[in-house]
């Protein structure tokens, strides 16, 4: 059989090719799925998706029509399917519901360190030979306090990292992690984080009730010079209003590996266009802001681990068996 995969960076080409050697055929894209490609997969029982596919309605009718029956989306978040029309169509669509969190923790500290003592400013500077200190100027983390909004298994590790930089550690979740609470993390509620945390760190997935989640109020609510990192989605974050409070000279730093309007621009070159994204290109212009392109998961072992759960999920399919990465059960289970 011949699977169909949207969205694979070069560097992912090759490791899902292997994965997939001595099993199926597998045929790479580097489009992601819209309204625009979707036709491409007609013919295709089984396509596999990137985390910035578009997975709306009209796209889902799509792909049933040209005979899809398994979507295998290489990413743990899904806010892009509308899982509703999934079903009514009768599709299967699978996710990884695991993989390193250690990439996107020791990113989001990578974010973290880089705003904090200015390291893109430095590199800059070094290229032009300017070896000057002035406006360098970073902060020690030990002795400060932690903000973790999400301590699940990305939060739980970027926690490990900050009690190894002795950090106080705060805590905000829907429920505690007993080894967050075993690190000495203490858990408050949102305001409270907000208010004392010298930096924020964000980890929880983005669903109706966590979309906004930081806004206009919960950002008042934060020091003036508090660093705040969202390595999680971009729509936890109300982008214009954070542009409003960096106007306003606020943050010591803020670091963005996601951001909320990112599809058609992430992993994408848009280099040698126009980007008529306003907010974004106000957002980049402040010293004090680093925005990456969603990368934070991308390393060799959790895309490794994706890649075997993809392939993992398009066997459980064939043989007609069901596990946790299944979203919506189109076909009787065995």
């Amino acid at each position: 059989m011949e699977i169909l995969a949207f969205g694979v960076q070069s560097d992912e080409k090759p490791l899902i090719e292997k994965a997939f050697a001595g099993k199926h055929e597998v045929r790479c894209l580097d489009v992601f799925l819209n309204r625009d490609t979707a036709p491409i997969a007609a013919g295709y029982e089984i396509i596999s998706t990137s985390v910035n596919a578009d997975l709306g309605g009209a796209v889902l009718q799509t792909l049933a029509a040209g005979g899809t029956q398994l979507i295998a989306q290489r990413s743990t978040g899904f806010n892009n399917i509308d899982l509703d029309v999934a079903e009514r169509l009768a599709l299967r669509v699978a996710r990884v519901s695991y993989y390193s969190p250690y990439s996107v923790a020791e990113f989001a500290w990578t974010l973290a360190m880089a705003v904090n003592r200015r390291v893109i400013r430095a590199a800059g500077r070094t290229r032009d030979f300017d070896f000057r200190l002035d406006g360098l100027l970073g902060r020690d983390m030990h002795g400060r306090t932690v903000g973790v909004i999400g301590t699940g298994k990305i939060g739980e590790a970027f926690t490990r990292i900050a009690h190894g930089f002795g950090m106080k550690l705060l805590g905000w979740d829907v429920a505690e992690n007993p080894a967050c609470v075993g690190l000495g993390m203490r858990y408050v509620d949102k305001e409270q984080l907000l208010a004392e945390a010298d930096l924020v760190s964000l980890h929880v997935p983005l669903l109706p009730a966590t979309h906004h989640l930081i806004d206009k109020d919960a950002l008042a609510l934060m020091k003036d010079d508090a660093i705040l990192v969202n390595s999680s989605r971009g729509g936890l974050i109300d982008t214009s209003a954070l542009v409003g409070e960096l106007r306003a000279g606020r943050f010591l730093g803020v670091g963005l590996d996601v951001y909320e309007a990112e599809a058609g621009l992430f992993f994408l070159d848009k280099s040698l266009e126009g980007v008529d994204d306003d907010t974004l290109a106000r957002l980049v212009t402040f010293p004090n802001v680093i925005v990456t392109s969603h990368q934070a998961y991308y390393t060799e072992d959790a895309v490794g681990q994706i890649i075997d759960a993809t392939v993992k999920n398009v066997d459980d399919f064939l043989a007609g068996r069901r596990s946790d990465n299944v979203l919506v059960p189109a076909r009787p289970e065995a």
